[in-house]
């Protein structure tokens, strides 16, 4: 249980449903609990009745005997139904009370374990796999639903009902009674029993469920590479390994399962027998009525169901602890790169406007208003500063970076360029703060990366990552990403400026079409350009580009760029590449080589130098891909 101790939140959040949900449960066991009551009332009665009429002559001689007797079972059996009733009406509450807070907390522990997601770096991506993340705030977290739900109603259920149905029994009688429940230690043992095992097996089959979902959507997103490799056979069998695995696992619960419940079913048939038999020799003996056996009998098949979901209880509480303790570890996860945070007041500040920010949107706070403001009052203007910068991979311990120093003015052009491995993606990920500098420090405006408010500072850089990515949506909402409200005339303009406007309006719904999961219907082209769209729509400060012209020919690079010249001329860009041309009317180019700067320069001086820079212009030349 102590790993379920973190949804205590939620408990106290919805404190009154819960709290008049747990009146509900005992209303409604209340009521259940009197009808066996009336029904021994009933049987008692026309014992006495019987009695009565046989000591007087007989039934034949009471005519009114029929109708009396029919009175009165007619008056026992309408306050039956009344209380099966009232029973009924109370159990619909509730079930709108608890049931329905235990979906509001599924609801918001969704929420939360997303907007966590979210919040943490690109390391913890690295680490987890996207079928494990997406288990966990699936499978994980509808397992603790069940808890929430189904696992307290009935546990209250039991507890309400044992309570009121075993103190009944002792004011009838209490040998009666200990005889009855006798089997009871036997339940326990078997409960400490069966938690145990359901434990372990529990935590097993989540795993291996994580497995096998981490499994399915690596084949489905790399569905491109498993087809032009020929690998489908392959990756089946894979998958038919990996679901007999999770098959075996959930078998062994299973039979745990299937031995736990006909035992309980059995403990309770033993109780009736033993009720029956001592309740006889009592009615003998005058210490109880007939009736009273009934009543027994009757609590002990009332006891049945909470006896037996006894083991089903205990069976989805363990599943739920392992369930918790999953989600637990990713939500205790916290991330390396945070934003700052105002020492006065605990919240995360915005460093332009020297205001607090919420927490849930990352947006600054108007302290009159507590309401988030949607823009910061000043921009970044673009000065960027590496000073002696190295970066280790927190993972890995894979260095990137090696005392990297440059300057680029606001409005200044800069290409990085350099062979495979020598850290150019990592530089875009360090001035985007995706991850900080382990030694070192980078400047904007003169202040430290980690000083500015990360919300803006990401708004305000317009990126283009290497590995183009698209969501599962139309042209125009991909186009809008960056910017809300988007106009159609607006998307067109961006579109056009990335060279991608003509091939758009050749689609079926133009900036309608859906385009999707991860851009799927689009050539590789197509992407690299709408992601250039997306970022140009922006509006940025400052422009990152990461090899993302590597799939378009050196006219479309030549518009993406003059675009770059003349609507962002007095923004800071920067753009990785392997192209000289893309290089030409550059203000700075650094050439990085073994994690450092090898050299850097303009085009010409780069030239004049030799070195890795002039090699590969050579070989570009020599190519016909320098214009």
């Amino acid at each position: 249980m102590q790993y379920l101790a973190y949804l205590n939140k939620f408990f106290w959040k919805y404190r009154w449903r819960f709290l008049l949900g747990i009146v509900f449960v005992g209303l409604a066991n209340w009521f259940r609990v009197w009808q066996p009551k009336v029904i021994r009332e009933a049987l008692d009665t026309v014992v006495i009745q019987v009695r009565h009429y046989q000591e007087t002559g007989g039934i034949a001689a009471h005519p009114e005997a029929y109708e009396e007797l029919g009175t009165q079972i007619a008056w026992f059996g309408a306050a039956v139904i009344a209380l099966a009733m009232l029973m009924g009406l109370f159990m619909f509450f509730m079930r709108q009370t608890i049931i329905v807070m235990s979906r509001l907390i599924e609801y918001d522990m969704r929420k939360e374990l997303f907007a966590h997601y979210t919040k943490l770096d690109l390391a913890f991506f690295k680490r987890n796999s996207t079928g494990d993340l997406m288990s966990r705030i699936s499978e994980d977290v509808s397992k603790v639903r069940m808890f929430l739900g189904p696992t307290i109603l009935y546990g209250l259920d039991l507890i309400f009902l044992f309570v009121l149905t075993i103190s009944s029994m002792l004011r009838v009688s209490v040998p009666l009674t200990l005889w009855s429940l006798l089997p009871l230690p036997f339940l326990s043992i078997s409960i400490y029993w069966v938690s145990s095992v359901m434990n372990k097996r529990s935590e097993k089959i989540q795993q291996q469920l994580a497995a096998l979902t981490s499994t399915a959507q690596e084949v489905y997103s790399g569905i491109r590479v498993v087809k032009s490799y020929a690998q489908e056979d392959a990756m089946g069998r894979h998958f038919a390994e990996q679901s007999e695995v999770y098959r075996k696992k959930t078998l062994g619960l299973t039979r745990v399962d299937a031995f736990f419940f006909p035992l309980m079913v059995l403990m309770v048939g033993a109780s009736t027998i033993i009720t029956v038999y001592v309740g006889g020799l009592l009615v003998v003996d005058g210490s109880i009525t007939t009736g009273n056996i009934a009543e027994f009998v009757i609590y002990i098949n009332m006891l049945t169901w909470p006896v037996t979901a006894i083991g089903w209880i205990a069976s989805l509480t363990q599943q739920a602890a392992a369930s918790q303790k999953r989600i637990n570890e990713f939500l205790q996860t916290t991330p390396t790169v945070t934003r700052p945070v105002n020492q006065s007041t605990s919240q995360p500040i915005n460093q332009s406007t020297n205001q607090p920010v919420n927490q849930s949107t990352n947006k600054p706070v108007n302290q009159s208003t507590s309401q988030p403001i949607n823009q910061p009052t000043s921009q970044p203007k673009g000065h960027i500063v590496f000073e002696n910068v190295g970066f280790v991979y927190p993972d890995t311990g894979i260095r990137a970076l090696e005392n990297v120093s440059f300057e680029l003015l606001p409005g200044q052009k800069m290409a990085i360029v350099g062979r495979t491995g020598a850290g150019k993606t990592t530089i875009a990920d360090l001035l985007l703060r995706m991850y900080d500098v382990t030694e070192g420090r980078i400047l904007l405006d003169g202040k430290d990366l980690r000083e500015h408010d990360l919300y803006h500072l990401r708004r305000s850089i317009g990126y283009v990552p290497q590995d183009v990515f698209l969501f599962s949506d139309t042209v125009q909402g991909n186009i809008a990403f960056g910017k809300a409200g988007l106009a159609r005339e607006e998307a067109e303009f961006f579109a056009k400026s990335a060279a991608v406007h003509g091939d758009i309006t050749g689609l079926p719904k133009g900036y309608d079409t859906l385009v999707g999961e991860r851009g799927v219907t689009l050539s590789g082209g197509q992407k690299q350009r709408i992601s250039i769209a997306r970022a140009f729509a922006k509006q940025p400060r400052i422009v990152l580009l990461d090899d993302c012209l590597s799939a378009v020919d050196t006219h479309t690079e030549s518009q993406i760029l003059g675009y770059l010249e003349q609507a962002l001329a007095d923004r800071t860009a920067i753009i990785i590449t392997h192209r000289i041309h893309a290089m030409l009317q550059f203000d700075k180019i650094i050439v990085l080589e073994n994690h450092r700067i090898a050299d850097s320069g303009t085009h010409e001086e780069l030239l004049a130098r030799g070195g890795y820079y002039a090699e590969m212009f050579e070989k570009q030349s020599a190519g016909g891909l320098v214009e």
